[in-house]
């Protein structure tokens, strides 16, 4: 089993699909398979999960764009995209559907290793910042329903907040659960009794 990185490459010109297969390899040892016709770009990708995916088009249009972007599963892959020429707005919807790299001026053989690195490592960076929000916004969520839950404690049993979160937090120990999850249950139920 080859452990060398899987690319797909998205181009319906035969010579220029040549192209940029031999500069892939002239750059490393890549798992390569081209894809010449676009509209089945979701059910390949989804079958052969390639680690990025590089697309060259020539006059891109801003759906066009957005569907090849959003085929290529951005937020599963770096996606690096080539084009030739570029309208107003259109590396911005880019960059918004998720591509990681969006060239002007096509794909030029010298340039392809440094931009599949640099796709590569913005993909990851802007994952990592995505996991950390939503870790983030988990622990804001499971910290407004601990307040909440205080606050009932507090309510019923005539207690202060201290007091109230050592009450919680001697029920999850009790029960071997998270603060959180205790919480969310005493929330839970008692939106089941109101």
């Amino acid at each position: 089993m080859s452990n060398a990185l899987s690319i797909m490459v998205v181009e319906a010109d035969r010579e220029r699909a040549l192209q940029i297969v031999d500069s892939l390899r002239e750059a490393g040892d890549f798992d390569i398979q081209v894809i010449s016709e676009p509209t089945s770009l979701a059910r390949q990708i989804q079958a052969t999960q390639p680690d990025v995916v590089l697309i060259d088009i020539a006059n891109p249009s801003r759906d066009a764009l957005e569907e090849l972007a959003l085929a290529s599963g951005p937020l599963d892959r770096p996606v690096a995209m080539f084009v030739d020429r570029s309208d107003d707005g259109l590396s911005a919807a880019a960059i918004e559907a998720g591509v990681s790299a969006y060239v002007v001026d096509g794909m030029q053989p010298a340039r392809v290793k440094p931009i599949l690195d640099a796709a590569i490592a913005r993909f990851r960076m802007f994952q990592r910042m995505r996991i950390e929000l939503a870790e983030t916004k988990k622990a804001l969520e499971e910290r407004k329903v601990i307040d909440r839950a205080k606050g009932m404690i507090m309510k019923a049993r005539g207690v202060d907040e201290d007091q109230a979160y050592a009450i919680l937090r001697k029920a999850a120990m009790d029960q071997n659960k998270r603060v959180a999850d205790v919480a969310a249950a005493l929330v839970s139920t008692a939106g089941l009794l109101s």
